[in-house]
């Protein structure tokens, strides 16, 4: 059983050390703590690959191809950004990384409820039947 008043502990992942190497291109090795899925990448793919200098996100914009480059960035879109653009530390490098991943989530999400909306509304505004129960 935990003590509930003890201090809060960090991840580990995010306390790096080692020389900074990013925006060195493919020959670098990633520190620990960049690998793993990138739903920033992943849903604003091709805007996600300008602003972190990945342009092969582009790609995403190619029909019948831009799903497979989407799954490709969701997958190695966080190594692809750290070897392309220089960032201060692992910890900015992290929290960019975090910001484009909820505004992926809450961009989707809101597309996605708009979309819901709509089906409910338009039928009943295009319905002539109710026009007349309508003020």
């Amino acid at each position: 059983m935990s003590n509930p008043y003890d201090a809060p502990q960090s991840a580990v992942e995010d306390i790096y050390t080692g020389e900074n190497n990013s925006g060195g291109g493919s020959a670098i090795t990633p520190p620990p703590g960049v690998a793993g899925w990138s739903w920033g990448a992943f849903l604003l793919n091709w805007i996600w690959a300008i602003f972190n200098g990945t342009f092969i996100g582009l790609l995403a914009l190619v029909p019948y191809v831009g799903f497979i480059v989407s799954i490709y960035l969701g997958i190695k879109g966080r190594e692809l950004a750290w070897r392309n653009k220089r960032w201060e530390s692992l910890e900015h490098f992290n929290q960019v990384q975090r910001k484009w991943s909820i505004w992926g989530g809450v961009i989707v999400l809101g597309i996605m409820g708009l979309g819901i909306l709509m089906a409910i509304i338009v039928p009943i505004i295009a319905d002539p039947t109710t026009a007349e129960a309508l003020p």
